[in-house]
């Protein structure tokens, strides 16, 4: 058998197989990609325009972790909390006041394990400062958020629009928007990153900050409730009245290593999960991360051939 006959066929026996594990997913759209090629193993309208919450964070931690590494920002810098900050973000868990000081990496603990809107906001002011001088027509905020949609032009994200650090969709136009498709490419890039990792798997994190010469505490707790289970060790949570409950979940397993010849061949193993418009992200996410896992072993076991045509 020639080698497209045989791509052919090994392709029509994972359609096959994938139908058989087709989901009951509630969610309006989700995908299930195999992180390391990108190959899209599963997806149900994964290129519907949808809002997507705090899952938008995402990129707002990406564009302060390549801003940190590329231009060598100290996230261990000290920054003050603006009061532009608590203006629309909707809540405030944390506590924080207008005037705090706070180190640029407590903020990301805060955006990512807690999904704290004033943090990623005091993220955006800060880094978007630093990056170009605010203008009359560009603030500090506007020019991070055009650095988030850049971010998405360079990953392919072509039906993404970011229009504030934080996600919230309440009293904003334009309207933000995504795919889960565009959101897995994004995943996908931050977890290349191993700071990005550290920081979304933490359960729970204790920051600091200074009001008036004295320290304050909070014990961040973080809102996947998945964490921990199956191998899931991320990402994010998000939901909005529009939105409705959203999720991306990551989860790896040891590399597996196969014999070739005379040598090994090590494959990395993790999948990626995005489930939007949910109305029960954490049980719908349980269920798809197993699916994922038994879709994947199906893939691996028959050659881990992938359809560029379905490559995120």
């Amino acid at each position: 058998m020639n080698l497209p006959s045989r791509f052919t066929f090994i392709i029509a026996a994972i359609s096959l197989f994938a139908g058989t594990l087709r989901s009951s997913s509630a969610a309006q759209a989700y995908i299930i990609a195999d992180a390391t090629t990108g190959y899209v193993l599963q997806e149900s309208k994964s290129q519907d325009k949808r809002q997507i919450g705090s899952v938008t964070k995402i990129a707002t931690a990406m564009v302060v972790l390549d801003w940190a590494e590329h231009k060598g920002g100290d996230l261990n810098q000290f920054v003050t909390i603006p009061p532009s900050a608590f203006v629309g973000t909707l809540e405030n868990n944390v506590g924080f006041r207008p005037g705090d000081d706070i180190a640029l990496r407590d903020l990301l603990y805060a955006a990512l394990v807690q999904s704290d809107n004033v943090a990623a906001y005091a993220l955006a002011s800060y880094v978007g400062s630093q990056i170009q001088a605010p203008t009359a027509k560009l603030s500090a905020v506007d020019v991070f958020v055009t650095q988030m949609n850049a971010l998405a032009k360079q990953l392919k994200m072509e039906k993404t629009r970011f229009v504030n650090p934080h996600g919230v969709d309440t009293n904003v136009k334009p309207l933000p928007y995504s795919t889960a498709e565009d959101v897995a490419r994004l995943t996908r890039y931050a977890l290349n990153k191993a700071s990005f990792r550290f920081y979304v798997s933490q359960k729970e994190r204790q920051i600091t900050w200074r009001r008036g010469g004295k320290d304050q505490r909070y014990l961040l707790r973080n809102t996947n409730e998945l964490l921990g289970t199956n191998g899931i060790d991320g990402v994010k949570t998000g939901q909005t009245a529009r939105a409705g409950q959203c999720l991306v979940l990551s989860s790896a397993r040891e590399p597996q290593v196969v014999p070739e010849g005379t040598a090994n061949r090590i494959y990395q193993r993790r999948i990626i999960v995005v489930l939007l418009g949910s109305a029960n992200r954490f049980g719908e996410g349980a269920q798809l991360i197993a699916q994922g896992w038994s879709l994947y072993d199906h893939w691996a076991n028959t050659g881990r051939l992938a359809d560029p045509k379905k490559l995120l």
